[in-house]
């Protein structure tokens, strides 16, 4: 399986988009996956489920610092890549899907309970979520080439 099939699997086995696409990437960067886990929990569904910034751009974000990100004080050279490259990833983000923040990607804010319930009125066994979360990960993939 490739990244992108990964970070959908994931997903689909129970943990929230950032917590999918930044866990399938850590390891990459010498952090375990439990810790990714872990770190990536609260971003899922906009931000706490605020709908706010889509997780699975938040995730790629967080992928993207743990290769890219300043760790040093002086160091603003590493902290320019990243902003450079976060903004080239929402920029691609956004041409696949025409937003990142999760409401909007979803047409429900899943903070609401009516809302919540709702969305998945109308999306009984469909999730949107698996394709963000695969599209994030194909970016990913072609930044990190």
């Amino acid at each position: 399986m490739n990244k992108p099939e990964i970070t959908a699997e994931c997903f689909k086995n129970g943990f929230n988009c950032s917590q999918a696409v930044f866990s399938t990437y850590a390891e990459e960067f010498e952090l375990d996956k439990e810790q990714a886990l872990k770190i990536a929990c609260a971003f899922g569904g906009g931000m706490a489920r605020m709908g706010d910034t889509c997780g699975a751009v938040t995730g790629a974000m967080l992928a993207i610092g743990l290769k890219y990100g300043k760790s040093k004080a002086e160091d603003d050279a590493a902290r320019d890549k990243t902003y450079s490259t976060v903004k080239d990833f929402v920029n691609e983000f956004k041409l696949r899907n025409s937003s990142i923040v999760c409401r909007e990607l979803l047409g429900f804010d899943l903070n609401n309970p009516e809302e919540m319930a709702a969305f998945k009125e109308k999306n009984p066994g469909v999730n949107p979520c698996p394709k963000f979360v695969k599209d994030a990960a194909e970016i990913l993939d072609r930044i990190f080439m």
